[in-house]
């Protein structure tokens, strides 16, 4: 068990030395609103410590998007930055919104930054891990034996669908009001993410689910109809197909069953936040947004936890930043291909977690003699640095 002072009170190398010096890795980060700066700067100092274990460097940009860049310039998210996030090598983002800009009919709101950068930038497929730690089984609401064994992966396409779809706004006179939304989705589109999801589950336990709503939607119908077509192309991947509705429902009834989960953007947003709760907290979960293009040291993403911005903790040294330490450790192994320090982070969280370390959010405060030491988000992040140290000498 963690002693009470240190963290408490303080709040295989893939990459080589180019030309002798330190390999520098470009990141944007953008901490945003209510929690988000707090775990973007858990997050940084969590991968600065690492590169002075394994070598490396971070030049670190900053950018303004969501309430924060409403309030500084009047737009979500300025197109000067996006192009900053372009010509980077990576973007790490905090979480953005809050009730200060949650009107939902004004004509700037803050998830406009969300969809400008993931169109922006090309990014068209969102993975969301979810593992149980043993160590925080008690902290899901599902029983402990349906958790045994849970490790699955969300693979939700980001680009296509309502979300993007023509819309007609409803008139202001009541009595006679209608609304219009689309749900548009190219082969094409459906094609790059399946793909990208059968070669995910070719390195885990080759079982694939493609989620749909193949009986009513003319869409589904024409996801379902491609991935059968790719099937024919992986047969060492086990491909089924599941209903939406069905799904969320197996989803809580034996999570254990699932690989790899694809499907399109709004059944991927509500399955995603549905299968968080397994863990235990919606602060201990990461993603990665990836596309297509290629920097010298890998896949260009954008990785974030999947949290909301949490105003009600903003500024108290209370949120979880467990989810945005586990995405950057996702940005190492996806965008930097340093399965190493990837590792060696999430060898840390799970060390700290061991120990018990744990935030608000994972303690149970009618049970003060538990043992476990609660910190804020500072003392996570140096409970975490210090484990990674301590594993990797300088």
């Amino acid at each position: 068990m963690a002693s009470r002072s240190s963290a408490s009170d303080l709040g295989a190398r893939e990459t080589e030395d180019v030309e002798g010096g330190m390999t520098t890795y470009r990141v944007v980060s953008i901490p945003g609103d209510g929690v988000g700066p707090e775990v973007i700067d858990a997050a940084r100092r969590v991968l600065d410590a690492a590169g002075r274990r394994f070598d490396f460097t971070i030049e670190w940009t900053e950018v303004l998007a969501g309430g924060a860049a409403i309030d500084a310039y009047g737009v979500a998210i300025r197109d000067e930055d996006v192009e900053a996030c372009r010509a980077a090598d990576a973007v790490l983002l905090g979480a953005v919104g809050g009730p200060k800009w949650d009107d939902p009919s004004a004509s700037v709101r803050p998830e406009q930054a969300l969809f400008a950068l993931r169109g922006g930038l090309g990014l068209f497929a969102n993975l969301r891990p979810v593992k149980v730690h043993p160590a925080l089984i008690d902290s899901s609401p599902l029983r402990r034996e349906l958790l045994d064994g849970v490790d699955l992966l969300i693979v939700r396409e980001l680009t296509g669908g309502v979300y993007f779809g023509e819309r007609q706004e409803a008139g202001a006179e009541p009595g006679d009001r209608h609304a219009l939304d689309t749900v548009p989705y190219s082969e094409a589109e459906i094609r790059r993410v399946v793909s990208l999801a059968m070669g995910l589950a070719l390195t885990r336990r080759k079982r694939l689910t493609s989620v749909d709503k193949a009986n009513v939607l003319a869409t589904s119908r024409l996801w379902r109809t491609v991935v059968k077509e790719l099937a024919w192309r992986a047969p060492d991947v086990e491909v089924s197909h599941q209903l939406v509705d069905s799904c969320a429902m197996l989803l809580v009834k034996r999570p254990a069953s699932f690989d790899v989960i694809v499907t399109e953007n709004m059944f991927g947003d509500i399955l995603s936040d549905e299968a968080s709760v397994l863990a235990g907290s919606l602060g201990l979960l990461p993603s990665a947004s990836l596309g297509e293009r290629q920097t010298e040291h890998g896949t260009f993403g954008m990785y974030e936890p999947i949290h909301g911005s949490a105003p009600h903790l903003a500024g108290q040294d209370r949120a979880n930043p467990i989810g945005t330490v586990l995405s950057a450790a996702m940005m190492m192994f996806s965008s930097f291909r340093r399965t190493d320090v990837s590792q060696a982070i999430e060898a840390a969280v799970s060390q700290a977690i061991d120990e018990g370390w744990r935030t608000a959010d994972l303690a149970d405060p009618t049970d003060p003699d538990d043992g476990l030491v609660v910190v804020g988000t500072t003392g996570m992040a140096t409970a975490v640095i210090e484990a990674l140290e301590a594993a990797v000498p300088a």
